[in-house]
């Protein structure tokens, strides 16, 4: 037995398993080519890409567009795989994030962090001004069917489109989560829960559409019998981040690989980030110095996330989250998901994705042939 396909329209991606688009800088092309060169589709995230290039203050805009293209280009050099972008919509760059992806031929962009309403539209108007049938797949990121169908019959009544996949993310993710904070850790929001109920308010839509919208579950999957468990729930495929940060490949600095592995369970925290969300985080000093009034005085220079008010915000989270994937994290601090405590080697994507093949396997083979979606 090994892992079924995971279709995307006309993409088949081998290894049914996408790595989470992680900012700030964490995902980038090296993660993501490593990614895509197993069969799995690998994600660049798009957040404050730019951070490196050297206008990123004086021209945040063009320096994040440059730099997204870089990225994308240098991860099409190192596979022939599926790469995906993910393109938060609080981004105040996020129409022209989008159409830069688009342009640069991106084969997905994955979309969260709000409701991504016009996604399809910039996709049109992106093809009309290249006069071009571009093949990027459009796949939302939700918390709910209820989210999945409204965004479902917007797309459809403004443009025609419907969505490519749906990406399912439950409580257990790390970074921005998609739930009130009284939620999380509510029994009634497991992801569990949630994969069945978006898959059955993709049916109809699928009826729709006349092809196959698959659904990816997120947020807590960890070991491939997990894989194997939300593939019998419904869903055609999983996102995984957490594990793909403790990898030789990954883009981050070694030095917030190794708070992956040292961290313990009762390091995991929830912040209430300056983007307005609440958030799964390594807690740190920089962490708590926040919750005890500290402020970091900061002139906003990124003007990167539209719904951050930085006269109420006591630090810049780009600048955290820049400094922690640099390694500094006396100055930042690393988003995580819920499972973190349960990394302790650092491996790279081929043994992890080989690990959990063999995992996937061994519970298929200790019971009932895994369900396989259209």
């Amino acid at each position: 037995m090994s892992f079924p396909a995971l279709r995307i329209g006309d993409l088949v991606a081998r290894t049914p398993i996408v790595q989470g688009g992680m900012g700030v800088g964490i995902s980038l092309s090296r993660l993501a080519s490593a990614v895509a060169n197993e069969g799995g589709i690998g994600v660049i995230a798009g957040a404050m890409i730019g951070m490196k290039e050297p206008d990123v203050a004086s021209n945040p805009l063009e320096a994040n567009l440059r730099a997204l293209r870089t990225e994308i280009e240098k991860a099409r050099k190192a596979t022939q795989g599926i790469i995906g972008v993910n393109i938060m919509v609080a981004l105040t760059t996020f129409a022209d994030m989008v159409r830069t992806a688009i342009e640069a031929k991106a084969d997905v962009i994955f979309s969260g962090a709000g409701l991504p309403m016009d996604l399809p539209k910039i996709f049109n108007e992106t093809c009309e001004r290249h006069k071009e049938a571009f093949k990027t797949k459009l796949v939302p990121i939700v918390s709910s069917g209820r989210a999945a169908t409204l965004i479902a019959r917007k797309w459809l009544s403004r443009t025609g489109y419907l969505p490519d996949a749906f990406v399912v993310e439950g409580p257990k993710a790390g970074g921005h989560l998609g739930f009130a904070p009284e939620n999380i850790f509510d029994p009634n929001y497991a992801l569990e829960l949630l994969v069945p109920e978006v898959v059955e308010a993709v049916k109809p839509l699928e009826d729709k559409a006349g092809r196959a919208i698959p659904v990816i579950a997120a947020g807590g999957v960890y070991t491939g019998g997990d894989i194997k468990k939300f593939l019998d729930l419904g869903a055609s495929g999983v996102q995984m981040g957490t594990r793909f940060v403790a990898t030789h490949e990954c883009d981050a600095d070694d030095r917030f690989k190794q708070a992956y592995i040292d961290a313990k369970p009762e390091d995991v925290t929830i912040i209430k980030s300056p983007v307005g969300m609440p958030g799964r985080a390594l807690s740190n000093d920089f962490i708590e110095s926040m919750r005890e009034g500290g402020k970091k005085p900061f002139k906003c220079i990124f003007h990167c996330v539209s719904t951050c008010q930085q006269e109420k915000t006591p630090y810049c989270i780009a600048a955290a989250l820049i400094n922690a994937m640099k390694g500094n994290l006396a100055r930042g601090f690393a988003f995580c998901g819920e499972n973190v405590s349960r990394v302790n080697a650092i491996v790279s994507v081929h043994e992890l994705i080989a690990s959990l093949e063999r995992e996937f396997d061994a519970v298929v083979e200790a019971g009932q042939p895994v369900a396989v979606h259209a």
